[in-house]
């Protein structure tokens, strides 16, 4: 593996039995080659020579987790509208809804939830249009600005149409309506 990869016990399976894989992923750790970011998820670092170790993003860890579990995910909530620039806020802890499993994971300062969500919400086909289902379910019904609808709109003409008349769909009805006015 290159260096910045993401690694769990899991990947090595087919090496030996889990019991050995841990040992050896412990003695890696020990010797400073690998790095524990988390329970089962060690990082096999970049470095560079100013900054040291470079770890890897909360979404890289995330996408890395769903990856190894077969998942899909979304990020909600003030992940959401911090992607589209309609907040400045960073959050400490993102909150993803998947199909995967429900849990919680702890990297340094801040944590990572996976909460278990109906098919119907990762049905959406495109990333944008997800991004704004959930942000404006973040924002809340009432609470929309003009502001905010015109950033919307931007966004919405970089995704394709097909995405924005299906996902629409999914949305609830006031969501929906936005999307189709822009």
């Amino acid at each position: 593996m290159k260096r910045g990869s993401i690694l769990f016990p899991s990947n090595f399976d087919s090496i030996g039995n889990v019991e050995v894989v841990k040992k050896s992923l412990l003695r890696l750790e020990n010797k400073k080659f690998l790095i524990r970011i988390a329970h089962g998820i060690y990082l096999y670092p970049k470095q560079d020579k100013l900054l040291g170790d470079l770890y890897p993003s909360i979404e890289e860890i995330a996408n890395a987790i769903v990856g190894r579990d077969k998942a899909r995910i979304i990020p909600t909530g003030i992940k959401a509208l911090n992607q589209l620039g309609l907040s400045n806020q960073i959050p400490m802890n993102i909150v993803f809804l998947t199909d995967g499993s429900a849990r919680s994971i702890v990297v340094g300062k801040r944590t990572i939830k996976f909460k278990r969500t109906t098919p119907k919400n990762l049905a959406v086909k495109g990333e944008i249009t997800s991004l704004i289902i959930q942000a404006l379910k973040e924002i809340g019904k009432d609470n929309v600005t003009i502001e905010q609808l015109e950033i919307i709109k931007i966004h919405l003409e970089k995704e394709k149409q097909e995405n924005i008349e299906h996902d629409a769909k999914l949305a609830p009805v006031w969501i929906s309506k936005i999307m189709k006015n822009n």
